[in-house]
Order: structure tokens, then C-alpha cells, then sequence
């Protein structure tokens, strides 16, 4: 993606403006210039548009940051690997706070919508954890499967409210391409397939309706857990078996939160478990892995198309 240093030129927005977020409006008398992002999906959409100077903090973190931005990331304050208090994200005297997941926003994260903009700070939830106005890492149910158009709308609209439209403009039309050169020539072999995220006790798969699903759907796979309405519902080994998919795709994440977060936990635990050890795709070693960010609705999930799209080109040349 584009690296970008300066704001200068792109003085397009009007303001005030007025931005209809998840249920809420936000409006703005000017561009942020102080903002902290709490997840590494809206880190990584602001250092793409070239946004690094007006960061004061990041937090939330699965992987580490994409390779091309590590540079502009490294000027920012990591304000925790996980979730911050409301405590330290004040301490950085943010203007504006977004998250990609509305967890953050709820009871018992980092605060509420309300309590920041009492503390007269804007926030921004991105669009693809809204359904209407509810938010689903918030404590809601998806009734609309995910697209990547939610994704696109995110990088225009915090382009539009930082001043800087055309580099948004431009970020999509790069992951566009990318999406459409990733899908060239795939295989018409339709197979199915599992995405477990994450836990070596109740795995966390792909439902139905979130972004394990797009990518499946990208690549003309079937997704095995589609009839299951949560983006990433805990599921059973004995029901995943039962599914039998052909392919296993693996979560690889950087942090440790629970056994099973790195990829050879999960490929160890599933070549000597008795439940799974027999599954055809464990077997044949039938594996695709992803980083978690990859797995997320966020600009890395082009990424994950490439990354899945390349293997199940390998697999079914092997067979």
C-alpha cells in the first residue's frame, strides 16, 4: 500500500461534517488531530491513508503490523497489546478514538460512546461490526452477512474525515485490484472448509455471516460452519469432525491469550488428539494458515484472500 507523508493538496472536505456511525452521529468542525486507535484493523486503515503524525496511541494488537507500515508504526505509542483502560486513553488527549469492534465501546470495555464524547472526544465504530445500529463484537447477532463493501466504506469515510478523500480513494482501489488479481484462474473444485480462529478446548470457527465466510465465499469454497449465525462461534470437536471438511484453514496469532493462538499448537493438537487425528484433512495435511489479522474484516483480509486463494491453488495441484 502507498506510503504517504503529507496532508498538504487534499483539502477537499467541507466542514462541519456529519457522519452517520453505527446508529450515531458524529460530526466534526475539523480534521482529528489527536486520535488513538484501540484495534489493529483501524491502526493500520489510518497509517495506510498516511495518518501516523495524527496518531497518539494504538492498542489491540493479534500481529504484528503489516510489513509496509511498520515504519510509520513505530512513530506511535503502543498504549497496550490488549484493550487500554478509558484511564490511559485520556492520558494521550485523543480528539478522536475508533475501534474496529464494538467491545470497546460496550459495558465493561474501554468506555462507552457516551462517556467520551461527555469528555467532548469523537469516536468512530467501524462499519463492519455494525448491523443497523447494533453492534456485533458489542453484544449483537449479525441479520446481514458481512461484505467488503463495509470495509470500503471505513476507508472512505475516515479519509473524508481527516481531509484526505483521494487517498482513500486510492487505498481502495489498490485492495480492489489486489482482490480481483488474487481471484484470477481459482479452481472450480467447490471444497469445504473450516476456519478455526482460535482455542484448543471449545474452537472458535467461521460462521455464517462474518469474515471467515467472505473469504469462502471469495474463493468459491463452502464454508462448513455457514449455517452458524455468529461471526466466530465456540464450537465442539465432535461436531467439527462431523463436518469433515476438506480443507482446514489455521489462525496464526502473535498473542497468547489461550492455547491454541499459534499455528503449530493447532497442528500439533490436531495430528495427536484421537477426536481429530483420523479427519481426512489432517491426514493428507490439507492446512492453509492465516495470520489471525488476516481472518479479521479489516485491510489485511485482502491479504488472507491472497494468502487463501494461493492455498488451495497448492493443494489441488498436489493431489
Amino acid at each position: 500500500m502507498p506510503e504517504h507523508t503529507a496532508l498538504a493538496g487534499e483539502n477537499a472536505t467541507t466542514y462541519p461534517l456529519a457522519v452517520e456511525n453505527c446508529g450515531q452521529e458524529v460530526t466534526f468542525d475539523a480534521a482529528p488531530q489527536r486520535v488513538v486507535s484501540l484495534d489493529q484493523g483501524s491502526t493500520e486503515i489510518l497509517l495506510s491513508l498516511g495518518l501516523a503524525e495524527r496518531m497518539v496511541g494504538t492498542a489491540s494488537w493479534t500481529d504484528p503490523v503489516r510489513e509496509n507500515l511498520a515504519q510509520a508504526n513505530g512513530e506511535v505509542p503502543r498504549l497496550a497489546d490488549e484493550a487500554p483502560t478509558y484511564e490511559v486513553t485520556l492520558d494521550t488527549d485523543p480528539d478522536f478514538v475508533t475501534a474496529s469492534f464494538g467491545r470497546h465501546f460496550a459495558q465493561g470495555g474501554v468506555a462507552e460512546r457516551g462517556r467520551f464524547a461527555e469528555a467532548e472526544i469523537q469516536t468512530y465504530l467501524s462499519p463492519t461490526d455494525c448491523d443497523g445500529e447494533t453492534s456485533i463484537n458489542g453484544g449483537g447477532t449479525r441479520t446481514n452477512p458481512l461484505t467488503l463493501d463495509p470495509l470500503y466504506q471505513e476507508i472512505r469515510e475516515l479519509a473524508r474525515i481527516f481531509d484526505v478523500p483521494s487517498r482513500g480513494e486510492e487505498l481502495v482501489e489498490e485492495l480492489e485490484t489486489r482482490r480481483q488479481a488474487a481471484l484470477e484462474d481459482i479452481g472450480a473444485s467447490d471444497p469445504s472448509v473450516v476456519f478455526w480462529f482460535s482455542d484448543l478446548k471449545t474452537p472458535y470457527v467461521a460462521g455464517g455471516r462474518g469474515s471467515g465466510n467472505v473469504l469462502a465465499a471469495e474463493v468459491g469454497a463452502t464454508n462448513a460452519f455457514a449455517d452458524l449465525d455468529d461471526d466466530w462461534p465456540a464450537t465442539t470437536w465432535e461436531v467439527f469432525v462431523d463436518r469433515d471438511p476438506d480443507v482446514i484453514v489455521l489462525g496464526d496469532l502473535s498473542r497468547e491469550r489461550a492455547p491454541g493462538d499459534q499455528l503449530q499448537e493447532k497442528i500439533d493438537f490436531l495430528r495427536t488428539d484421537p477426536v481429530t487425528k483420523d479427519l481426512t484433512a489432517v491426514r493428507e495435511e490439507r492446512f492453509v494458515s492465516l495470520r489471525g489479522a488476516e481472518m479479521n474484516p479489516s485491510i489485511r483480509i485482502i491479504d488472507g484472500l491472497e494468502g487463501l486463494a494461493e492455498g488451495l491453488r497448492s493443494l489441488e495441484e498436489t493431489r
